[in-house]
């Protein structure tokens, strides 16, 4: 049997040691690498897509805003097939009440187009003045009648078509060659609060 000399005994202990100590912070090391490259249950959320989607209150301006996405998804400049202009799907006859003559500048012009929406529905609301007052609240064809229903079926058809359709208790209904119909808009566009447009006649852009 080998005896080491006190000195030997320490130097072994020493070596022992630090390869005891190397063999250790490897172990703390490898353990740290696999925790930043296994897997985590973390949800991340998927990134922000522009929809371009309305959130709106029910006021005038949700209101407005409703009807012309579904006109014209909200373009100023928007044209259809049968010649109906801008936003909100104005028909040249419309504009012509309201001395607008030169459609081209019309549909370049976001202010004119969102007056001339707020003096029509204020016509229209004039129109259909007794009718609001006789059929709000009532239920018709499985619809419960509000105003910003029939101004928005009025938009679509002409307030004297909704007349017909509220008069004959729906059973005169309207569609466009779209077939969107008076029914599918006072559903849609109904329980918006349009009391800010007021009733006038002669209203002026």
């Amino acid at each position: 049997m080998i005896h080491l000399q006190p000195q030997n005994r320490k130097i072994t202990f020493i070596k022992r040691k630090l390869f005891f100590s190397i063999v250790f912070l490897g172990f703390i090391n490898a353990t740290t690498v696999g925790e930043k490259t296994l897997p985590t249950n973390t949800i991340t959320s998927p990134k922000l897509v522009a929809y371009n989607i309305p959130y709106l209150e029910k006021d005038f301006v949700g209101f407005k805003e409703a009807l012309a996405f579904k006109e014209s998804q909200g373009k100023y400049t928007a044209v259809n097939t049968f010649g109906y202009l801008g936003k909100y799907q104005f028909g040249k006859t419309t504009l012509l009440r309201f001395k607008i003559y030169n459609t081209k500048a019309f549909l370049n012009n976001p202010e004119l187009q969102e007056k001339a929406f707020k003096a029509l529905c204020k016509v229209n609301k004039w129109i259909l003045r007794k009718d609001i007052q006789r059929c709000v609240g009532k239920t018709i064809n499985g619809i419960t009648i509000s105003t910003s229903g029939i101004l928005a079926a009025a938009h679509l058809s002409g307030a004297r078509n909704v007349k017909k359709f509220l008069r004959s208790n729906g059973t005169l209904n309207f569609s466009d060659a779209y077939g969107s119909s008076i029914e599918s808009y006072l559903k849609k566009f109904g329980g918006y609060d349009v009391s800010e447009i007021e009733p006038d006649r002669n209203a002026r852009i």
